[in-house]
């Protein structure tokens, strides 16, 4: 059994879906980041950073094991099940390849974007633009990446799952914003609709209910 201490965030929905796409039973613990519930002394003990997502295997080898870091988690519950990353050789590098692409600049930009044009106490027009345009050159990187493979790592792996929650919120906001950036996103497009089609994708973006 592993405990999942979440959120309604796109971090917090990478290990959902991984959760949901092993089929391990797990347990879900909702951490109301709106007021600040992951801050409490009983969750940082478990996310040092206290921040979610974090887990608890309780059938770890050594007895219960915390992770926090949603890359690291995926990691983990990948070598746990023998799913989603394989064992040695190309397919493994590229899928971590793009799972650190995701972790140091996806995540960071749109998350940034998302402050300064939906919660920053001043507009910055400066930051705007900075964070936006930058989160539209991942995007393209990202489509041009997904004309030559059907998925980023080349078979579907912890890389979409860590990336989907992003681009399912955020995609055609940023299009929209740098046309001229992000141009059609045609690959992109095709992605987001594979992904967002399987079954367990669908259950895990509705972790937590709340």
């Amino acid at each position: 059994m592993i405990d999942l201490y979440t959120w309604t965030t796109p971090n917090g929905r990478k290990v959902s879906i991984m959760l949901e796409e092993t089929g391990l039973p797990y347990e879900v613990h909702a951490v109301n980041i709106g007021k600040n519930e992951q801050f409490e002394p009983a969750f940082l003990k478990i996310s040092p950073n206290n921040r979610i997502p974090a887990i608890v295997d309780r059938d770890a080898d050594s007895g219960p094991l915390s992770v926090f870091e949603s890359g690291a988690i995926l990691i983990y519950l990948a070598e746990k099940t023998g799913k989603f990353l394989a064992a040695k050789g190309e397919q493994r590098a590229k899928t971590l390849e793009w799972l650190m692409w995701q972790m140091g600049g996806v995540g960071p930009m749109l998350g940034q974007a998302s402050h300064f044009v939906n919660a920053a106490p001043e507009k910055i027009p400066y930051a705007i633009d900075r964070y936006i345009s930058e989160a539209a050159r991942l995007i393209k990187v990202l489509d041009t990446r997904l004309g030559k493979a059907e998925y980023m790592g080349g078979d579907y792996s912890i890389a979409d799952m860590a990336t989907y929650p992003w681009l399912a919120v955020a995609f055609d906001l940023i299009a929209q914003g740098k046309p001229e950036i992000v141009g059609e996103g045609a690959n992109v497009k095709r992605w987001l609709a594979a992904v967002g089609a399987r079954p367990a994708v669908q259950r895990g973006m509705a972790v937590p209910k709340v």
